[in-house]
């Protein structure tokens, strides 16, 4: 006969093994997913919130980008409660979570809805040179106003040259930047690079993301966590 706490272990094997199988289904080793897995319950996030992401990436895979772009849009925007103040979340000013750390705190704020959005995408198949995370001053109280506050939202380029479509954690629906008056661009970026001029296409002005040292600290953080980009 099993004891209680060797059947509490089987189901928790379990449990585990399920979660491997629904992530090994996709382009991630067993290493790649056994490193976020323990990852995001280091920071104290629970396995099904690991298989809800994962089987949104899955399921998102195969669709065509506008669909893929709208399940992201609003898995988060659902999912993770908005905070705007980081010292509430995570006791600093100013902190750039990794997905995993968003996950698991079920919190954030624009930046890390916004490195989530952009990370997902990436797993879901998305290439990296269509997805910028772009700086911007929001105007706040319509359009008439000259309040302005800092806020990030991510762009979608389906060409070099095309309008960006543009996801916020603000506004469920995605808009192309003409319909965004609201947001004045300051500067975009990815992993890739820096563009000085957010809307420029081509290569970004800075190759190197070193002079924004908070994203590369995020980028050696996810990287270590199990991201590839």
């Amino acid at each position: 006969m099993i004891s209680r706490m060797g059947a509490d272990g089987l189901l928790r094997a379990g449990a585990a093994a399920a979660c491997l199988a629904i992530a090994l289904s996709s382009h991630f080793t067993l290493a790649d997913v056994e490193r976020m897995l323990a990852s995001l319950q280091r920071l104290g996030g629970a396995v099904s919130t690991f298989n809800d992401w994962r089987k949104l990436v899955e399921d998102s895979r195969p669709a065509a980008a506008p669909e893929k772009l709208k399940r992201v849009n609003e898995f988060f925007n659902r999912r993770i409660q908005f905070l705007f103040d980081d010292a509430q979340i995570w006791g600093q000013s100013d902190y750039w979570a990794t997905p995993l750390e968003t996950l698991s705190k079920g919190k954030g704020d624009c930046e890390d809805f916004t490195i989530a959005k952009y990370f997902t995408l990436l797993e879901a198949g998305l290439p990296n040179d269509k997805l910028r995370l772009i700086y911007v001053k929001a105007r706040i109280g319509g359009a008439a106003s000259s309040v302005t506050q800092a806020h990030m939202v991510l762009a979608y380029y389906s060409e070099p040259d095309a309008e960006p479509l543009i996801l916020d954690n603000l506004i469920t629906d995605i808009r192309p930047a003409s319909r965004r008056p609201d947001l004045q661009p300051v500067f975009s970026f990815n992993s890739q690079g820096i563009w000085s001029n957010p809307t420029a296409s081509g290569m970004p002005v800075s190759t190197g993301v070193g002079r924004l040292t908070r994203w590369q600290d995020l980028l050696n953080r996810a990287k270590a966590e199990g991201f590839e980009f």
